[in-house]
């Protein structure tokens, strides 16, 4: 049996998956410092020092390196929801939107071209506005998750995944605001702000709840 070939003490697999994160990192660091429209494969692959042999490689073409991009910086996004969400089910929920808000929003303020990346339409470019419209599925998808946890299995879930829609496209629009100076807030009045629209929610579910309950009594 023969055994994968090693250079520097690194398989050729392990030598791959570098090359493709040292583009992808690439890539993030100009879209940061000049806009997705400069990220091209020359571009990347000249910050690298990687001929487009490597790039070719991995990637069959910039729209599939912009998506891999995009969606590195989702999953760092989501990945922090999703631990704000399970680290604390116990509390009510109220206080797990403030606790989900206020990540979004540090993580935004301490990072804004993190924001431009991840909340921006991205005109022209199709690839990436369908990375979009997949974001605001799964975070979507994750809010009604919670929210189930919490309200139990009785809650309506079509009902509570129109309100998510409807909550996480106008939280990104009132970010994407905020970010571009739109907006004169500040990061805790965001947070105030969802945390009330989401109580109302929350309550309207509630209601509708004792309101079934109570045609089914009769």
């Amino acid at each position: 049996m023969s055994t994968p070939k090693t250079w520097g003490g690194r398989s050729a697999v392990e030598r791959r998956t570098e090359r493709r994160q040292r583009l992808i990192t690439a890539a993030l660091e100009i879209w940061r410092e000049n806009g997705w429209p400069a990220v091209t494969i020359r571009a990347v692959c000249a910050r690298t020092s990687l001929n487009d042999r490597y790039f070719y490689e991995t990637f069959t073409d910039r729209d599939e390196l912009l998506g891999a991009a995009w969606e590195s910086v989702r999953d760092d996004m989501l990945e922090a929801l999703a631990t704000a969400f399970e680290d604390n089910l116990d509390r009510p929920l109220h206080e797990i939107v403030r606790i989900a808000a206020t990540v979004v929003t540090d993580r935004m303020s301490a990072d804004p071209a993190y924001s431009r990346i991840l909340l921006l339409h991205h005109a022209g470019s199709p690839a990436l506005e369908a990375c979009r419209v997949s974001a605001m599925r799964l975070t979507a998808g994750l809010v009604v998750a919670g929210a189930l946890r919490v309200l139990g299995p009785a809650a309506d879930e079509r009902a509570l995944h129109m309100d998510a829609i409807i909550g996480v496209g106008g939280f990104v629009e009132l970010i994407t605001a905020w970010q571009s100076g739109l907006l004169d807030c500040t990061a805790s009045e965001i947070v105030d702000h969802t945390v009330r629209l989401v109580s109302t929610f929350s309550l309207d579910h509630a209601a509708a709840f004792a309101r079934r309950e109570a045609a089914v009594d009769k």
